[in-house]
């Protein structure tokens, strides 16, 4: 019978569920056969043969029997390891786990290996005709030789045993799994797994030709221009030589192909830089360095401290104990705390010996390549055994080794199977709404196009029916048309012409259009690029361009999707102020004004060097708290000595250099202020703690870490040092203030306001508190504590309750004030691009209190907010009834706020009675038995208002609204200093999500609720967030709300959100470049996307679209000329212009004055850009161009066009000049109207002009001259056909007078329009140009200025606490697997360090103990609540009593037994680890 083998995992059990009926069937029809033969089975080992008495009992027997042993097999919970030899030698090896080993906190199961191809095998037995259990039931399913099975087994049943064993193989290798033999290349290879080689280049030096010209013919306009050059190849429909089309698209091709390249290059080179990279590969049992593109799945690597990982590997082996390795993901979720990471133990031993890792075979099956960050399955086998393997152990690529000496692992994703590749999403084609617009132009244009050429050749045809037949002497028709049936000769002519006017008027859509584009964006790309007030010294890092083709998309966005680490924040830590027994330590006070001096680095900071520990780079500027410490003052040694114990801070030194170890930044910035205050922590083994206090060493038993995590908030450390215990504890405001005893209010008050000016100004706070415990309390409490740790049922309940318990009637300390250093300038920058219209939202890895602290450094959040929504939902019930209590929430305050009650008071009010539920839980009650009472507002936690008479027309509608509320009644004029306009954006709602609710926001069923929300908040904050819920929030945004995004970070998980947005920036940060890489724009600090937005893509918007529209009118009136003469030359599709002037119209006469606008062009400085966000807001509603402007300058240029053409033929028709010549020829009017054309568009392009520079002036006027110039070449020196028209013309007054009336006539109402728009409907621009003419620079005249925000002057009732730790650290301290000795090679000396000590010290604890319980006479209850009453009367405990106890022990200590141990019993101090 299978006995009490070792306990199998759910893992195991799931090995063990095979097809069950497949072996029955074959199992069945084996019997049958071999009954038939009345034979005996022989398949069976050690069991005598039996003959079966009826095929039915046997059958029925066999039923019971294996489905009884089916199902014990099933459900029992041991294993039992069943090998057998037969007398033919034949070995039978069961697939079930032999044993469970528990390591690294996981669970590892070890399961035998198969013998031969399959993991079971059927061997035949007789069934018992008793039909007991027989006890080698397990025997059915042994793997009998081949040889054997095939002498005694039919060819079916042999089939069908091996459809049976291909079944199971593909169960165990399915399509599903993932594959790999670590150091055999071979083996790895016939799978063909990717490579480590990363591409992100679309071209090669082959492919580029053909590629690129498919991709440019693939855009509308290249095509359609190539269809005319085919069209004008024909001379029967031609008017026009091929030349006139095939320059501009050959210019245009070969123009754009020269950018693609210089892109694609780019690319390469990024490409070139990563995969070159080198990392340490074993190949051959020896370590050679290899590029990062040569590194193959199956792979074994090392990596050194602070390098990135190559790919993501398997860990094998550290260089730290108990196969531990510290990792940095800022990359990967934006958290710079580090984590822990640890191999299998049974791998640990690989060490870095070469030969070994080298010799290393075993083999892992794991999950396919997916982009789930924090979830890997797999199962190691290697020697014969199987290992379970999760995320723990996987180190991904992306992530950077801290804290390491080094690590060794086995590859097991490569390249773009990477977790990290699987998250940085698909490269999507960018394009801007000008281009979207334009083409969406184009087609109409087309379609207008083909209207008026059907129209013309319908005359056409009409014309030569009724009149062009009469005169084919003068006009003979050509010899492709028929002559004999006039109207299918009037017919086919038509069609001809439709041909020919496509080809005539195609320059409405000409194709110097792109070319002038792209020549455009090239140069304002250079300019982003030459910008010196986007340079950033410290790392020599200018602005850049990485495309060309989305500059003025930057003048256009309405959304900002920033990450925070590394963006907004320069991941440092420091610590910046403190409060200790109610006094404020860190403000420089002015001692005239007795008001604090604003912290600069010119302000002399305190000299720390008389401490041989001290930091460098370590800044205090308040010269009162190191007094204090050196005068020995009593709270102030507490304060220090807390944060130098209560920690998980690992030390070590490196070069004779003092260093921690941090697993959160927080952690080092308080650790490392003590130290240079003089509370040097110095060492730590799993049950002690060593500090040095002014220059004294002093070391304290560790006997409990209560540990960090996000429900409790808070950690502590219970120490003993002489005969005294204490619980030192700090945490959240909140949580701290709860477990504090009475008797302390007024020092709770001055603290609380110390907390809300700290929170006021951003800094993340901790609250500091202390216990001193009695000998008997603690050792009662340690006994409840470990009988709650080894309960089975609710253990965590019941260790919570005991956490409680100890962490209670503590005494206030103090409270730190850490700054998590903004960049420079965030604030500022995004004060700015909010004034502008820009929402931001924040898209952070980070937990939920570290981004709403940075919310608050930044101003994105600001304590006038009227409430910060949560949602923390954890399905989507919880998740939407959160958005609907949100949305009331919102609708309340609308009505309620000033300016929005009238709708609701009056009579017809449709106000619900029944109570709304807030998000503080405020309750709204109407009132219903006094109906002539208003009902009064709801009490919405933290509402300031601040209203305007700007604002008093508005009903309902929160601040924060879209775009369409941005635009306020501008009328006022500059010039009334009184009349200014002040907008306050700081009213409103933010909204704060975490990840594992924003995928619920994303489902189909709510995401219209979440959107409702945040579009009417302020701000959102989306934290622990993975990097492709970045890219869905920016999808969701571009999908729902048509809106023009921009997504910013500096990390390899910001790519995919990079990726997503119209507009990708990059910051060059410590992170690596993989963000750099992926964006269409790189900066070096965030505060430069002020610059780049307000400045680069205002004006690069500005300047686009004045283009067009000028191009477009210049167009117009060039090519409706054609349209009119056709009127008078029986639509025959003759041109009024020289065919030569009609080529080079728009590359050589008018090409340059309109670059120039495009490039130089500005309404106001850059300076007044900054000055003035809201002259962004055009930008957002595209007001300058869109179809109403496309339609305006089309009718401008139909309007010029019309006067250029009828003006001069009234007055040339039957013309005569004074010396007789006969003016009223046809290459006289087309001389005189081409060169009136030019002078106009230099007249309009002088008025379009805003900003003159040398650059305009020459192309201005110089195309002017340079037409004359080749005029005259052309026709005098090629010999054109017009030779001698214009040098006629213009000797002759008519010419002149006709020039000059026709100007005036298209000139005037533009002027008169322009001089009405500036003086009765001024835009912002005009006011502001005014301004500066009139050199008024009064910051109280401003009309559209933000209201300073005063902020850091004052207080916040709001939490600043923010802790960057997480669980986990004290349970591997106080277990020991952190060191580098294990917990049994460690002896805490007590005191002093001698034997004598501790006997002293253990006869005064046993000493005061007794004279306790002898004094009292009470339980331990009445014993800690002496203690309260001790600690009452006292403001603070100090250490330093300990201190002295300690050496006081020690003096009077010689009599003491020298025989006792240094030793102190070795336990595990961990609670949360038992």
């Amino acid at each position: 019978m299978i006995g009490g083998g070792k306990r199998c995992s759910e893992a195991a059990r799931r090995l063990r569920q095979r097809p069950d009926t497949l072996e029955l069937a074959v199992l069945d029809g084996q019997r049958t056969e071999k009954q038939e033969d009345d034979q005996t089975p022989s398949g069976a080992i050690g069991e005598p043969a039996v003959t079966a008495s009826t095929s039915s009992s046997t059958k029925k027997a066999c039923w019971f029997q294996f489905a009884r042993s089916s199902r014990n097999r099933r459900k029992r919970l041991h294993c039992e390891e069943d090998e057998e030899e037969t007398e033919s030698g034949r070995k039978a090896c069961l697939a079930q786990p032999e044993g469970m080993n528990i390591g690294s906190s996981t669970q590892t199961i070890a399961t035998p290996l198969m013998i031969g191809d399959s993991f079971y095998s059927l061997a035949t037995e007789a069934p018992n005709p008793a039909g007991d259990p027989k006890p080698d039931d397990q025997e059915q399913y042994k793997q009998r030789d081949p040889s054997v099975v095939s002498e005694s087994k039919s060819t079916r049943s042999l089939r069908r045993l091996s459809q049976l064993r291909r079944r199971r193989s593909s169960y165990y290798f399915s399509e599903n799994e993932r594959r790999i033999r670590a150091n055999d290349k071979e083996f790895n290879l016939q799978y063909k797994y990717h490579n480590n080689y990363i591409k992100t280049s679309k071209y090669s030096v082959f492919t580029f030709l053909p590629f690129n010209l498919l991709e440019q013919f693939q855009r509308l306009a290249n095509f359609y221009f190539l269809c005319l050059l085919v069209l004008q190849l024909i001379p029967a429909i031609s008017s026009l030589t091929p030349v006139t089309t095939a320059i501009p698209l050959i210019g245009v091709l070969t123009l754009t192909a020269v950018k693609d390249a210089y892109d694609d290059i780019q690319r390469h080179l990024s490409d070139s830089q990563v995969n070159n990279r080198k990392s340490k590969t074993l190949r051959n049992g020896k370590l050679v360095d290899a590029k990062w593109s040569e590194v193959q799945v199956g792979d074994v690597i090392r990596l050194d401290n602070n390098q990135f990982v190559a790919a993501d590997i398997l860990l094998l082996t550290t260089s730290e104990p108990n196969g531990l390795c510290f990792i940095e993901t800022a990359e990967l979720d934006g958290e710079t705390n580090l984590k822990a990471k640890q191999c299998l133990t049974e791998t640990i031993e690989l060490g870095d010996h070469h030969d070994a890792l080298w010799n290393f075979n075993g083999e892992i099956l794991c999950e396919r390549p997916n982009n789930l960050l924090n979830k890997f399955d797999g199962t190691l086998i290697w020697r014969n055994q199987r290992f379970a393997l999760d995320n723990e152990k996987i180190l991904l690529r992306g992530c950077v080794l801290r804290n390491t000496q080094w690590c060794y692992g086995v590859v097991v994703f490569a390249g773009v199977d990477t977790k990290l590749m699987q998250n940085s999403g698909k490269t999507q084609f960018k394009s801007t709404g000008v281009d979207r617009l334009l083409n969406f132009i184009i087609i109409g244009i087309v379609l207008f196009l083909v209207s008026i050429c059907a129209l013309f050749a319908v005359g056409c045809a009409i014309w030569e029916g009724l009149i062009g037949q009469h005169f084919q002497v003068y006009l003979p028709w050509e010899h492709i048309i028929p002559k004999d049936y006039i109207p299918s000769g009037a017919t086919v002519i038509g069609l001809l012409v439709f041909f020919s006017y496509a080809i005539v008027l195609n320059t409405v859509v000409p194709i110097s259009l792109y070319v002038s584009v792209e020549v455009i964006r090239f140069i304002q790309s250079f300019l982003i690029n030459w910008d010196e007030e986007m340079y950033y010294a410290r790392t020599n890092t200018y602005a850049k361009a990485r495309t060309t083709t989305l500059n003025e998309e930057l003048g256009q966005i309405q959304y900002i999707f920033s990450d925070k680490t590394g963006t907004l924040t320069q991941n440092i830590m420091t610590f910046n102020k403190c409060s200790i027994n109610g006094r404020t330590y860190g403000d420089v006070i002015d001692l005239r004004t007795g008001e604090p001096i604003e912290v600069t680095e010119a302000l002399q900071c305190v000299d720390f060097s008389a401490n041989p520990h001290h930091e460098s780079d370590f800044r205090w500027y308040d010269r009162t708290l190191l007094d204090a410490v050196r005068s020995d003052e009593e709270h102030s040694h507490v304060f220090f000595r807390l944060l130098a114990l209560c920690h998980t801070v690992m030390a070590e030194t490196v070069e004779g250099k003092l260093e921690y170890q941090a697993q959160s930044p927080d952690e080092a910035a308080l650790v490392a202020a003590a130290r240079n205050f003089g509370f040097v922590f110095r060492s730590r083994t799993p049950n002690s703690i060593t500090i040095e206090v002014m220059g004294r060493k002093e070391e304290y038993e560790l006997l409990n870490i209560l540990d960090f995590n996000n429900v409790r908030k808070r950690m502590s450390v219970i120490l003993r040092r002489g005969n005294t215990v204490v619980l030192y504890c700090k945490g959240a405001d909140n949580v701290i203030y709860d477990r504090l005893h009475g008797g302390q209010e007024d020092l709770k008050a001055r603290t609380q306001d110390h907390l809300n000016k700290f929170a006021g100004e951003g800094l993340r706070t901790l609250v500091l508190a202390e216990r001193r415990l009695t000998e008997q309390y603690y050792k009662n409490w340690r006994t409840r504590q470990q009988e709650a740790a080894l309960a089975m049922d609710s253990r965590e309940e019941r260790l919570n309750e005991i956490y409680e318990e100890i962490e209670s009637d503590m005494q206030l300390v103090g409270v730190t004030a850490i700054e998590d250093k903004l960049q420079d300038g965030v604030p500022k920058a995004i004060a700015n691009l909010q004034s502008a219209g820009i929402k931001i939202w924040v898209l952070t890895g980070d937990k939920q209190e570290t981004a709403i602290n940075i919310g608050y450094s930044c101003q994105l959040l600001t304590d006038e907010l009227a409430d910060v929504f949560i949602v923390d939902g954890n399905s989507v019930e919880e998740v939407e009834k959160q958005l609907r209590q949100f949305k009331e929430s919102i609708k309340i305050y609308n009505r309620f706020r000033p300016g929005g009650t009238e709708a609701l008071y009056n009579s017809d009010s449709n106000m619900d009675p029944l109570s709304v539920t807030m998000t503080q839980t405020s309750v709204f009650m109407h009132e219903s038995s006094n109906p002539p009472t208003p009902p009064p507002p709801p009490a919405i936690s933290v509402v300031t208002f601040r209203w305007d008479d700007k604002n008093k027309d508005k009903k309902g509608g929160p601040d924060s609204a879209e775009c369409n509320d941005l635009f306020g009644d501008e009328k006022r004029s500059l010039d009334d200093g009184a009349a200014s306009i002040v907008i306050d954006e700081t009213t409103g709602f933010a909204l704060v999500v975490n990840g594992h609710s924003l995928v619920h926001c994303l489902s189909p069923e709510l995401e219209i609720k979440f959107l409702d929300i945040a579009s009417q908040c302020k701000a959102v904050i989306c934290c622990r967030v993975t990097p492709l819920q970045k890219a869905l929030v920016v999808e969701l945004i571009k999908r729902a709300k048509n809106a023009v995004t921009l997504a910013i970070g500096d990390g390899a998980n910001d790519v995919s959100m990079i990726k997503a947005a119209h507009i990708g920036v990059g910051i060059s940060g410590q992170e690596g470049l993989q963000a750099v890489l992926s964006s269409d724009y790189a900066i070096a600090q965030f505060r430069y996307l002020e610059r780049l937005l307000l400045v680069h893509g205002r004006w690069s918007y500005y300047r686009m679209c004045k283009f067009l529209r000028y191009f477009f009118y210049k167009n117009f009136a060039f090519t409706l000329c054609h349209c009119w003469y056709s009127l008078f030359c029986g639509f025959s599709a003759q041109t009024v212009f020289d065919p030569m002037f009609i080529s080079v119209y728009n590359l050589f006469y008018t090409s340059l004055p309109v670059l120039s606008l495009g490039i130089f062009e500005q309404d106001v400085s850059d300076k007044n850009s900054v000055e003035y966000p809201r002259l962004y807001t055009p930008g957002l509603r595209s007001e300058l161009f869109n179809i109403r402007e496309f339609i305006y300058s089309v009718l401008h240029g139909a309007f010029t066009s019309l006067v250029l053409f009828l003006i001069p033929y009234g007055v040339y028709k039957d013309g005569v000049s004074q010396n007789g010549y006969i003016l009223s020829d046809h290459m006289t009017l087309g001389a005189v109207v081409a060169t009136i054309l030019i002078v106009d568009n230099t007249a309009q392009i002088s008025l379009y002009t805003s900003y003159w520079t040398i650059v305009n002036h020459i192309t201005i006027w110089g195309s002017l001259v340079w037409y004359f110039v080749l005029d005259y070449f052309y026709n005098y020196v090629i010999g054109g056909p017009y030779v001698g028209s214009l040098t006629q013309a213009i000797k002759d007054l008519t010419f002149w007078m006709t020039m000059l009336i026709t100007v005036m006539v298209l000139v005037a109402p533009v002027l008169a329009y322009k001089y009405y728009l500036l003086d009765v409907h001024p835009s912002l621009s005009d006011k502001i140009r005014q301004k500066s003419l009139k050199k008024i620079h009064s910051r109280a005249s401003s009309d559209v200025r933000r209201t300073p925000s005063s902020r850091r002057g004052r207080r916040s009732v709001r939490s600043g606490y923010a802790f960057a730790h997480q669980e986990g650290f004290g349970r591997l301290i106080t277990s020991g697997k952190i060191m580098h000795k294990m917990p049994q090679d460690f002896a805490f000396p007590l005191g002093l360090g001698t034997k004598k000590t501790q006997a002293l010290h253990n006869n005064l604890a046993s000493a005061d103990q007794t004279k306790a319980s002898n004094s009292s006479g009470h339980h331990m209850g009445n014993n800690n609540n002496t203690n309260q009453r001790h600690n009452q009367n006292q403001n603070h405990s100090s250490m330093a009593d300990i201190s002295a106890e300690g050496r006081a022990a020690d003096a009077g200590g010689s009599g003491a037994n020298d025989d006792i141990s240094p030793r102190a019993p070795c336990q595990d101090l961990d609670t949360i680890n038992l």
